[in-house]
């Protein structure tokens, strides 16, 4: 008894060993030196600062709106527990990872089968995109998983099934956890209630529970974000509902720098660097910090700057957003603080790098084609679609790079494997089901009595095809 009940799980088992196996020792050999720089280590000190100084601050006392906060919130948790080694967050983010590989094996399941779905989710156990992301201290993991599991959330909603409220609910919570983790998170609210609105214009979905499950879906996120909202308000007189931060990205992404500099055309600039004469009139260094007030009065600066930019260099402005745009299709990912990048002379890294410039390019040639391949079945992937094009629609707007492409790699797993279902499965609609089709009608033509093969039967080919129904 117990067997048949372990026996449905044991896929999902192993493609989460597996995935784990993989960030474990990716943890253990590539990042073995790691430490937090950039980034990650302003997440790490904010969270240490909530435990020390009881404040969601990167400096001492000086409380900041700059970040937002489940992530150095977690990373809180972990230090209570295992104490301040950046080593337990990264296995953390192993077991998130994982979590995903899973995700991306249930979803491709209901939509392909169980073979298709174990093969999407041994892809995602070891799809390098995917896995590095774990031996960092950065978003990436972490909002990648909340983002898929609400795709998934929401593709079961499309289905007959009981429970409805349930998943509703859970789209909520995930849609406050997504926000919480990055404000764009809050774009994903919009998207939800878009999605709802073409599916019941369609037909697809009854206006009625789907009115009411957006609702309490869009209540549940904005009680999870309000409590940080009212707190971001306290502490800088203005509405902020999660973190600022736009004005940094753009005038960072928008200089003149940013066209002329070796490696980082179309990408991102330090505006310490990029921008000093706008940059340096707010406080950088000790003992002077930018407190709340100063970092909305700095990141508004920063958004005008970027915006005159733009406007006295609209000549250059399709070529920079051509170079977004290519940026976000390059194979490998390179950041500063990523471990592959920090320690390239270790074979282990190597190892990593040579995957990362090879295994994306099949799986962006098999997305395509799946992509072309499957628009038939888009009511169950219409939210994919819609995250995809916002996330290249964000990379224009501010800037290219693949760490951008993060949140939809498992998207681009699971059309890649609807591009090998197709190809490979008898099921309506497949390759095989279509040959299949063509040939019973050759076949039905010629065993009609009195008729050849060349001669049409009567009532033309539309007769035959609703015969064949």
């Amino acid at each position: 008894m117990m067997m048949k009940r372990v026996k449905p799980l044991l896929p999902a088992i192993g493609i989460f060993c597996l995935a784990l196996l993989v960030r474990v020792i990716y943890n253990d050999t590539v990042a073995h030196s790691y430490y937090p720089l950039h980034d990650s280590l302003f997440y790490q000190t904010i969270g240490f600062n909530l435990l020390k100084e009881h404040c969601f601050c990167l400096h001492p006392y000086i409380s900041t709106v700059y970040r937002a906060p489940l992530w150095p919130f977690i990373m809180a948790g972990i230090s209570i527990i295992f104490g301040p080694s950046d080593y337990f967050a990264r296995l953390f983010l192993c077991l998130v990872g994982s979590g995903t590989c899973v995700l991306i094996y249930l979803y491709a399941r209901d939509l392909f089968g169980w073979r298709i779905g174990v093969l999407a989710g041994v892809i995602a156990a070891v799809y390098p995109e995917l896995y590095i992301y774990d031996g960092w201290l950065y978003t990436e993991s972490l909002y990648t998983f909340l983002l898929f599991a609400l795709c998934y959330a929401v593709y079961r909603i499309q289905r007959p099934s009981q429970g409805k409220w349930r998943l509703w609910i859970t789209c909520g919570i995930l849609l406050g956890l997504l926000s919480l983790t990055r404000p764009n998170g809050i774009l994903v609210i919009g998207l939800v209630i878009v999605w709802a609105g073409v599916l019941v214009w369609q037909k697809f979905l009854s206006w009625r529970p789907t009115a009411r499950g957006v609702l309490a879906t869009t209540l549940i996120a904005v009680v999870l974000i309000a409590p940080w909202t009212v707190r971001n308000y306290l502490v800088s007189h203005t509405f902020i509902p999660v973190a600022t931060g736009d004005g940094t990205v753009l005038l960072g992404a928008y200089n003149d720098e940013i066209l002329t500099t070796p490696g980082y055309q179309g990408s991102w600039i330090d505006p310490l660097r990029s921008r000093p004469d706008v940059a340096r009139l707010f406080p950088v260094f000790q003992p002077y910090k930018c407190t709340p007030p100063c970092e909305v009065v700095r990141e508004a600066a920063y958004k005008n700057a970027a915006v005159q930019w733009i406007q006295s260099h609209s000549s250059v402005m399709p070529h920079l957003l051509k170079l977004h745009f290519l940026n976000i299709r390059q194979p490998a990912t390179h950041e500063a603080d990523l471990p592959t990048d920090r320690f390239p002379d270790q074979k282990s890294s190597q190892f990593v790098l040579s995957m990362m410039n090879t295994f994306p390019i099949p799986i962006f040639i098999l997305a395509a084609l799946g992509l072309a391949l499957t628009l038939w079945r888009w009511r169950e992937l219409l939210f994919i679609y819609f995250m995809i094009a916002m996330t290249i629609a964000e990379c224009l707007v501010y800037y290219g790079s693949p760490r951008f492409r993060a949140p939809i790699e498992p998207m681009l797993i699971l059309l890649a494997v609807g591009a090998i279902w197709w190809l490979t499965h008898r099921e309506t609609g497949t390759l095989r089901w279509i040959v299949g089709s063509m040939r019973n009608k050759d076949q039905t033509v010629k065993d009609l009595p009195g008729e050849s093969a060349d001669t049409p039967a009567p009532g033309g080919s539309e007769h035959i095809l609703a015969g064949d129904k």
